[in-house]
């Protein structure tokens, strides 16, 4: 099992987490919102949390930020070497998932030249519920040409903006609005295979056409559909997941089945983003990915 850590950066920290919140800087800009993952004492005082930017608030109908003072519609940060507009929307997101940025780095070393399985082309890379694109920007910045697949219109809007600040616009990126399974069904006939695939899944959700998407019911057909647009010598595959209850070994046992006839190995374990003052580590998903050797 390994431990992939966010650490403070110039433009993003973890400030403190517990009690069901985390309080991260964004920039200049420190926004409070829920995480039921902290279930622990908070270190920082009750003033200090109070005098964040923005704080989101649940309620009965959802809830809502309050903020402190007037706070741009977005602002731009960098990441890992990758730029993104930050927009806190109304389901408390940001827009931006940090504890993800360790895993972008290993997407940009697997697709290295030099790599375990050359290319005399460009590598290609599907990225499934890619959301606004950090992955995808990864995938890019590498070399490959990158498939970024959401089944939210503004998700890939937002995605793409990120791109032409990252100053990765003119790569070679596909933007396809599509539920993953439709599209890959269509790909699977259409005889497209990719070297590298992504995939951040959610517990629930929807396509663009009202696709009911479950991953307890749908997963395994995802994976089967998965398989067979791999290429015969892939460079890698990663699965990102947040689902409540479920283990890094559940993702584990799949790919160790899907990639049993390829040499690569499969590391497994917890995304988290380290608190600045403290180092302790704020448990945010998990991860299984399986890389060629």
């Amino acid at each position: 099992m390994k431990i992939l850590i966010t650490k403070p950066s110039r433009d993003y920290e973890l400030l403190d987490s517990g009690e069901g919140e985390k309080l991260e800087r964004y920039g200049e800009f420190i926004l409070s919102r829920p995480d039921p993952q902290a279930l622990w004492k908070k270190n920082l005082s009750p003033q200090e949390w109070q005098n964040a930017d923005a704080i989101f608030k649940r309620t009965a109908d959802g809830g809502g930020w309050k903020t402190k003072r007037s706070l741009p519609e977005r602002w731009q940060i960098e990441l890992a070497g990758l730029n993104f507009w930050i927009r806190p929307t109304s389901f408390k997101h940001t827009g931006l998932f940090p504890e993800h940025s360790e895993n972008w780095k290993w997407i940009e070393s697997a697709l290295a030249p030099g790599s375990s399985t050359p290319h005399s082309s460009a590598p290609t890379v599907l990225n499934l519920f890619g959301y606004t694109g950090g992955a995808s920007l990864a995938a890019a910045k590498a070399g490959a040409k990158v498939c970024h697949l959401d089944g939210s219109k503004v998700a890939i809007t937002w995605a793409r903006e990120n791109a032409k600040i990252s100053g990765l616009a003119e790569k070679p990126i596909r933007w396809i609005l599509d539920d993953a399974r439709v599209f890959l069904n269509r790909e699977v006939k259409r005889g497209n295979r990719y070297d590298g695939i992504i995939m951040d899944p959610p517990a629930f959700g929807h396509g663009p056409n009202k696709e009911l998407w479950k991953i307890e019911d749908h997963f395994l057909d995802l994976l089967d559909l998965t398989m067979k647009t791999l290429t015969e010598k892939p460079l890698f595959l990663l699965i990102n997941g947040y689902s409540s209850g479920y283990s890094a070994l559940a993702y584990k046992n799949n790919l160790d089945e899907m990639m049993k006839k390829h040499k690569g190995e499969t590391e497994i374990g917890e995304l988290t983003i380290e608190e600045s003052k403290t180092g302790r580590l704020l448990p945010c998903g998990i991860f299984a990915r399986w890389r060629s050797l």
